[in-house]
């Protein structure tokens, strides 16, 4: 299905303060997953998109977060040749993923993930922007940019020496920007090597349906889940949305309802978190 208008050409440009419903309580946020602050993952790793696959291929789907550790520590499913390295990765898998059902992000995770192979990149780089404020913060740079556009590093750098204050020194702050290229290029938003340059996400009712939970993780409802950013990370346009929402329905994975100018979208099907019950 054709995701609808690129994301440059789509109205208005991404900003980083988009991400969040600006009313919504961030401990609700917190509480399912979000992490904030000026700090992550991508100053050392990439996506890690293999060893994600890796250690939920290796560990049961009703796992805890324990059973996932062994997975990675006891069991080595990574192949590390040190106990160290493989305490290490579990961390920074964690990091990103969290790794625990008591997460909402991550139990959303989990639920799709064995859905459609192929949106296993947009699912994972949608928690990915969730839980890391580095990677959060190289957003703009990538989704703002057109098809065959060429990523340019110094727009990446600019965003992420304001978001951490300017702490970073330049060798640091080029190693977090390639990381950042890295994972883009591991979720489809970019390809080549050394000159990387946009490319549109062909997106899955599997994955806007992420994007949508998400969103609603991140406070917004109604219309405004079908444009806000993290459906926007899909190259989706609120029309399309609209469209992969009744194929997610049909697929029994929410609950939609559209009257005039009013979108009644449900997830609690996905997830008991979204119950109307237990909404904050």
């Amino acid at each position: 299905m054709f995701a609808g208008k690129f994301a440059g050409e789509m109205t208005g440009l991404f900003e980083l303060t988009d991400f969040f419903f600006q009313e919504m309580p961030k401990t609700a946020q917190i509480e399912a997953g979000f992490r904030f602050g000026s700090v992550g993952t991508h100053s050392s790793r990439t996506l890690m998109l293999s060893e994600l696959r890796s250690v939920l291929d290796h560990t049961a789907h009703e796992s805890d977060r324990a059973s996932y550790k062994r997975s990675v520590v006891d069991d080595n499913c990574l192949g590390k040749p040190t106990a160290s390295t493989r305490r290490l990765s579990f961390q920074r898998l964690s990091e990103l993923y969290a790794l625990d059902p008591q997460i909402t992000l991550f139990r959303l995770l989990r639920r799709l993930w064995k859905m459609d192979v192929r949106s296993q990149p947009q699912l994972a780089v949608l928690v990915a922007l969730a839980r890391d404020p580095l990677l959060r913060s190289s957003a703009a740079a990538v989704l703002n940019l057109k098809v065959g556009e060429e990523f340019r590093r110094s727009a990446a750098e600019f965003a992420l020496s304001a978001v951490t204050e300017g702490r970073l020194n330049e060798r640091i702050l080029a190693k977090v920007v390639r990381n950042c290229a890295s994972s883009w290029a591991q979720a489809g938003h970019l390809q080549g090597r050394t000159f990387k340059r946009r490319q549109q996400v062909k997106p899955h009712f599997v994955s806007v349906t992420m994007a949508l939970a998400v969103g609603h993780a991140a406070g917004f409802r109604g219309e405004a889940l079908f444009r806000c950013p993290w459906v926007r990370v899909l190259d989706v346009d609120p029309g399309a949305a609209r469209n992969f929402a009744l194929e997610a329905k049909r697929a029994g994975l929410l609950d939609l309802r559209i009257s005039d100018k009013i979108v009644d979208l449900q997830l609690d099907r996905l997830d008991p978190s979204f119950s109307p019950s237990l909404e904050k």
